[in-house]
């Protein structure tokens, strides 16, 4: 297995957790907050999808659907924690746009060659990723990131614990 291969590897197992995390929550479910200025799993998985353009956005090649600026403004940092449930789509929505934003994301990356992933970064994350490898990670890491705040909220709901 070669750097393309295990970066891949962590993009698709997130993706697929992802959507196991998601499989026995209803809509109305996606809008619970584990407690007061948390963030909804909505919100959360809006936000991983447009972090996911922002952070590996600039691979070569990359080409992800356009965003609307309702949804950009929706799942932005200045709407986190304001427990709206206003303006939020339905899981199947989320899911379906999750999945075509790693599948380019994926499609782009394996085009690439292992010596591309110690490329520098540059911009806000080259300090926290210094490379185009560690930046792959990180997308990885920060979808896991998340799926943490979902098993809070799947408890509260008295959903199964899956890990």
């Amino acid at each position: 297995m070669n750097g393309i291969e295990i970066a891949a590897s962590t993009l698709e197992s997130t993706g697929q957790m992802l959507s196991m995390f998601l499989s026995d929550l209803s809509d109305q479910d996606l809008l619970v907050c584990p407690v007061e200025g948390a963030n909804h799993i909505a919100w959360q998985v809006g936000h991983l999808i447009s972090a996911e353009r922002m952070t590996v956005g600039n691979l070569p090649g990359v080409t992800y659907p356009q965003l609307s600026p309702e949804f950009e403004a929706t799942h932005s940092r200045d709407s986190s924690t304001k427990q709206s449930t206003k303006g939020f789509l339905t899981k199947a929505e989320y899911l379906g746009m999750m999945e075509t934003s790693r599948q380019a994301t994926l499609t782009a990356l394996r085009k690439l060659k292992d010596a591309d992933l110690d490329k520098a970064t540059t911009g806000r994350l080259a300090a926290k990723a210094p490379t185009l490898g560690k930046l792959l990670l990180l997308c990885s890491n920060h979808t896991l990131m998340h799926m943490g705040q979902f098993s809070v909220i799947r408890r509260k709901l008295g959903k199964p614990v899956l890990f």
